[in-house]
This record gives structure tokens, sequence and C-alpha cells, in this order.
């Protein structure tokens, strides 16, 4: 917590010792005046129910007090708050791996499907577009902030086939990117670059415009999973992702399993499109000191104690 006005918080701090003090001055006249009865043992019998009650009200004033007189001083709270101008472009591998079962039910409808729980999560807001990427790069939805027409748009995604490039895919996702705000590229592949564009010059450069990128490998290296159809092996780059991720600022994760692969989407929506801000807490914590004190009247007038 910060402040703006921090001699405030000095005034505050002796406004609410003053506080205090009188409130005691107040309790001790009134404990004083109730001893006057001409009974003194009649008195003292009739006075022994719970302090607490009136300890509970002391307190409440003295909280109440305290946030209003807090709130002068300008009290600030570091808190992550949605990106109102947050871009992401989801990079969906459609290679011919992708056909591949080691995945239930196979790669390509686990990525489907996590990418639909990425946009499940995102605040309302963000724009969202879809590139896919096999032996090209396809654009199959423009970033837009109309998450059920995102959402619509993965059933255009087309079936696996083809080689795999990386690097096209990272280009013109790029190339979907505004001049400013928070822009995150997800990258989600099973297989190793062997087309286009060198995917680590690529990232290099979209990572000093500012651009993050986040990389999820389906799979493992060395699992010894064959592409549907052929005797090729549905391999994994894990060494090239993560330089990938590290010259985009961003981080890698492996997922080798559809539910992982889900939650590891999950995940990044949460953490990739938010941001930290310092955000002005003077009205929240005027307006929380004066309903504690509204409250702590309304309960004194009930109890037959006025502070």
């Amino acid at each position: 917590m910060t402040f703006a006005r921090p001699l405030w918080l000095l005034v505050a701090i002796a406004a609410l010792g003053v506080v205090v003090q009188l409130y005691r001055r107040f309790e001790k006249r009134r404990s004083a005046q109730a001893l006057a009865y001409s009974n003194l043992d009649f008195a003292l019998d009739a006075m022994k129910p719970s302090p607490l009650p009136g300890r509970l009200l002391s307190t409440a004033w003295i909280v109440g007090a305290a946030a209003v007189l807090l709130a002068l001083a300008g009290p600030h709270f570091w808190t992550r708050v949605p990106a109102r101008d947050g871009t992401v472009a989801l990079c969906i591998d459609t290679s011919g791996s992708m056909r591949a079962h080691d995945l239930f039910p196979s790669r390509w409808s686990a990525a489907k499907a996590a990418a639909r729980s990425f946009i499940d999560e995102v605040p309302s807001g963000t724009r969202v577009g879809i590139v896919t990427f096999a032996t090209g790069a396809s654009l199959i939805q423009p970033p837009s902030a109309d998450l059920d027409e995102v959402r619509d748009a993965l059933d255009r995604i087309p079936a696996p086939d083809g080689a795999t490039a990386i690097g096209d895919a990272l280009q013109l996702a790029a190339q979907q990117m505004p001049g400013k705000g928070k822009r995150v590229i997800v990258l989600m592949t099973d297989g190793v670059n062997n087309r286009g564009a060198d995917p680590i010059e690529s990232a290099r450069a979209i990572g000093q415009k500012g651009v993050s990128i986040y990389a999820v490998g389906i799979g493992t290296s060395g699992s010894g999973e064959l592409i549907p159809g052929t005797n090729e092996l549905a391999d994994l780059d894990s060494d090239a992702l993560r330089t990938i991720a590290q010259y985009g600022n961003g981080t890698y994760s492996e997922a080798s399993a559809s539910t992982s692969l889900a939650d590891t989407f999950r995940r990044l929506a949460a953490g990739t499109v938010w941001e930290t801000k310092r955000i002005d807490g003077s009205y929240p914590v005027a307006l929380a000191g004066g309903l504690v004190l509204i409250l702590t009247f309304l309960a004194g007038v009930g109890l037959g104690r006025f502070p």
C-alpha cells in the first residue's frame, strides 16, 4: 500500500488518537453517572450484564473512524486487473502429426478443446484471434472482443495434414497485433519446424516489439508415437520451444494428456492477459468506514448505547 498524501496520514493518526481519547472520556463520564443511585448495591447489581457488546461497539467506532481518516491520505493498492487493451493470438498446430491419438481422442481434438478453455477463461473485453499452421499459416479469426464469434471460429480449424511452419505462424500472429497494449501469442504445437521462416529468429523479432510468446508443447520428445498413416515419429522439439518462449519474454509448458493441456490453457488465460496496476482506494476505504460508522450507530441505538 502507498499513499498519495502521506502528510494526511500523520494527521489521520493524530485525529484518531483524539477520537479514541474523547470516546474513553465519554464512557467514563457515562459510567460515573450510572453509579449515581440512592442504592449503590442495587446499581451495581443492575450493571452486571456482559461488557462485550459495549466493547464491540467501541472497537467498531474506532475502526470506522480510522478508515474514514485513512481515506484522507489517499491510499493506493497494487492489484491484478484485466488488461483493458489485451490482444491474444492463439497459434494452433494443424500439421499431420496432430492426428496422433496419445491425447484423447486425438491431439487435434484436444487442442481445440484447450483453445475453448482458454477463451472461456479470458476476461471480458479481451480480443482473441486464431491462427492455424501446417505447411503454411492461415488466419482463421482476426482478433475480436466477441468471444462467441471466436468460439464459433474453432469449428473452422482445418483437419490435420501437412508439415509444420511455426515461424510463419508466429509472423502471421504478430501482424494481427495492435501497436500497443497487452499483446500475447500463445503457440500450441506438437512438432518440429520443417517449413517456412526460422521460428527462433521470428520470436526474437517479435519479442523486441513488446509482444509476449507463450509456447505449449503437446506430447513428449522421444515418445515413439508415429504420425498415423506414416512411418514418421510425432516428435517434439522442446529445446526450440523454450528458446522461442524465452525470446518472446514468455514461458514454455508441456502437456502429455488432454486434461493437463486444458489446465495449462486455463492458467495461461488467467495469467497472460492480466496486469498489475496501482488502484486508488480512497473512495472504497472511505465508503467502508462510513458504512461501519452507520451500522455501529444503529446497533448502539438498538442496544440503548449512544456513542
